[in-house]
């Protein structure tokens, strides 16, 4: 009898795709905040990397995409990366909703079926 269980290997790529998704959701919140938005009008580039670098949520933002490399790394050492890096396009479906869910981000007919194009092209990957 086969059991259905997901790859092992998948587990770490999961991690560091959430990771690397998490991490543009919280660096789009940070610089939407009023205080980056004026450091970033600003124009000058002191008063902007001011700005960004006390950011609270860019800071965790940089933290999650550093961590998400972190766990790439170790996905790397283990699979093809013709076989990983397409995985990586999760983020994209990932970020798409959580940006349409949590920031009230407009995901039009379009960008849905695009999102589903590329959904099919990771699991038909994977599948390889």
């Amino acid at each position: 009898m086969m059991r259905n269980t997901v790859p092992l290997w998948f587990l770490p790529v999961l991690l560091s795709v959430l990771l690397s998704a998490g991490s543009q959701i919280l660096l789009k919140i940070g610089v939407s905040t009023p205080a980056v938005q004026a450091g970033m009008a600003s124009g000058v580039g002191m008063d902007m990397f001011r700005a960004v670098a006390t950011s609270p949520m860019v800071l965790i933002g940089f933290a999650s995409f550093g961590l998400s490399a972190v766990v790439w790394l170790s996905v790397l050492s283990r699979l093809d990366v013709s076989q990983a890096y397409p995985c990586v396009a999760l983020g994209i479906l990932i970020t798409s909703l959580t940006g349409h869910l949590l920031l009230g981000e407009a995901l039009p007919p379009m960008r849905i079926a695009g999102i589903l194009t590329i959904l099919m092209g990771v699991i038909l990957t994977g599948l390889s």
